[in-house]
């Protein structure tokens, strides 16, 4: 029996693991003829836990240790939260699946105190613990009577500061991981695109392989979900095209409907101040799965999804750079620019 050996995160009852596991228990039913073995190792980003992600400014802080098992052929797939793969990705590799999206919003988790509050309706100068960037600058526009600050760890680490430590009244967490975790019952508040747009990829998982493994390739390409693969495409090549990392507070939102493909990007400020959005759409039909076409050059924003008709991958791809394109030209480098530099500095 084939054994094929997948990569995680190190952690129990980690996000990371139960992600791993409900990615393998699609596959598991998909190919019953064959064997799957989980394989867990510790990253960077796990490691270094008292600093903010943003001032680290390593790309591939929960990537790296795992792409190095795939480069070494010890695991053949690994699973991560997209939002955490790069747009560029180190030459060999490429996203071999992308599922279908669970909530991409933003959750916000109150202090057992302020149970039934909302951002709105907490007390002046309360503090708000949040790891990005792009929330903190967003919020702070949104709800200047708060104070937002920064806190590392885990899921169950961050409840636990929230919940013990009386230093935070509340934290905003990704939907999506408070789900997977079954968890739901803490969601006090759910932050809507006009309060917060959530990050390129949010909520949506990526399987990351051997970009030259075409047995795996096939393999997990039928995991790929059109929908979340066309807006994903166009998320992350809006933020390729603005080279926005996670020391930039870059936003999007997108919809598909009625053929239609809306893409929504910001830019702010640290501090949220300066700010500039956008919205444009192109005509992309999704396709049904399984039309296949001759491909030389597969990979999009680091994407390979052979089964999707590749006129469609280049529609949503185009509509990511056209977005850019235009924040650029109005000026939203010069923002990004003093973000990244006062980022820097801190």
């Amino acid at each position: 029996m084939r054994v094929i050996r997948v990569g995680t995160r190190k952690s129990q009852v980690s996000l990371a693991r139960i992600q791993t596991d409900s990615v393998v228990a699609t596959l598991k039913a998909l190919y019953p003829g064959l064997q799957f073995e989980i394989i867990a190792m510790s990253t960077t980003g796990d490691k270094i836990l008292d600093t903010a992600l943003s001032k680290i400014g390593e790309k591939s802080l929960f990537t790296k240790e795992l792409e190095l098992a795939l480069e070494r052929n010890e695991v053949d797939l690994v699973v991560h939260s997209l939002k955490d793969l790069p747009t560029v990705l180190p030459p060999g590799f490429t996203i071999g699946a992308i599922c279908k999206r669970e909530s991409p919003y933003d959750a916000v988790v109150f202090h057992p105190k302020f149970v039934g509050k909302t951002l709105e309706t907490l007390p002046e100068k309360s503090v708000v613990g949040t790891s990005s960037l792009r929330r903190a600058a967003q919020l702070q526009r949104k709800f200047p009577h708060l104070e937002f600050k920064s806190i590392r760890g885990n899921l169950n680490t961050r409840l636990r500061k929230l919940d013990e430590l009386q230093e935070f009244s509340a934290i905003i967490l990704a939907a999506a991981g408070l789900q997977r975790m079954g968890w739901q019952n803490r969601v006090g508040q759910i932050l809507h695109p006009e309060e917060c747009m959530y990050a390129v990829g949010q909520g949506a998982l990526g399987v990351e392989v051997r970009a030259k493994d075409q047995d795996i390739l096939d393999l997990v390409g039928v995991l790929h979900d059109p929908e979340t693969l066309l807006r994903c495409i166009a998320e992350r090549a809006f933020l390729r095209h603005l080279e926005g990392g996670c020391s930039v507070p870059v936003a999007v939102h997108t919809a598909m409907k009625d053929g239609q493909l809306y893409l929504t990007g910001g830019v702010w400020s640290l501090n949220g101040a300066d700010s500039m959005q956008e919205t444009m759409q192109a005509t992309i039909h999704v396709p049904a799965q399984h039309e296949d076409g001759p491909e030389d050059d597969p990979q999009l924003v680091g994407i390979t999804a052979r089964n999707i008709p590749r006129r469609a991958q280049l529609a949503a791809e185009s509509l990511g750079i056209s977005l850019a394109t235009l924040l650029l030209n109005k000026g939203a480098k010069n923002i990004l620019d003093v973000a990244r530099q006062l980022n820097d500095a801190h």
